[in-house]
């Protein structure tokens, strides 16, 4: 089972990709923590590049084609993965293609950019452990403390509002595309497209796709 998650930041791609993992026992693979993990390590990524990420700008294709290309060659995907983040262009999606991985399902996430921005500023993060907290829709016990170390939660730099409205522009512009990509694979390959409606309840989505991977 090879599924491809098509959506703007925060339209819960992540939560839905983490949900089917643990259902299906698949991999979940995130061009985001594939690309600020490399920023950590210093891997394939230079100052500029970093700079790039932190501001919410486009990433060259070039670059995220070669990092999932080695992710994929470094790890066991046979039962099957969710690229969430990935593709986010044609020549990405193309690039998949090309090296001869084909792709079961696409669901596109559709959800207003006002919702997605009133997601993403409200989120707060525990770096060591990945807890993820909501000031509205999931508080923390304690203002701005994790609960269970109690250590201090942060606002990733790319969750800022300026920075989530300029990757909305850059997703509208880019990735958009290849909804109509998808949609045309859709006719000519076994691809097969849904559309979910991403401002519904995680459960309301969750039931959806489990009914839809059977």
């Amino acid at each position: 089972m090879r599924i491809i998650f098509l959506g703007a930041p925060g339209s819960g791609k992540g939560t839905q990709a983490q949900l089917i993992r643990q259902k299906y026992d698949i991999q979940k693979i995130s061009i985001g923590d594939i690309l600020r993990n490399a920023a950590n390590k210093n891997i394939h990524l230079d100052i500029k590049t970093k700079k790039l990420m932190d501001k919410g700008d486009y990433i060259k294709d070039e670059l995220v084609i070669n990092l999932i290309k080695n992710y994929l060659a470094n790890h066991n995907y046979q039962k099957g993965f969710i690229l969430d983040g990935f593709p986010r262009t044609i020549p990405q999606a193309k690039a998949i293609k090309n090296i001869n991985i084909s792709i079961d399902y696409v669901f596109e996430f559709d959800i207003s950019d006002e919702i997605i921005i009133e997601r993403i500023i409200g989120r707060r993060i525990h770096i060591p452990s990945g807890r993820v907290y909501h000031i509205k829709f999931n508080p923390p016990k304690i203002e701005n403390k994790d609960d269970i170390t109690g250590e201090k939660l942060i606002i990733r730099p790319d969750d800022k509002e300026a920075v989530v409205r300029k990757r909305l522009i850059e997703y509208h512009k880019f990735t958009k595309p290849l909804i109509e990509y998808y949609r045309h694979e859709s006719y000519i390959t076994n691809v097969k497209y849904f559309k979910l409606n991403a401002s519904f309840s995680i459960k309301k989505i969750s039931k959806k796709l489990f009914k839809i991977l059977g």
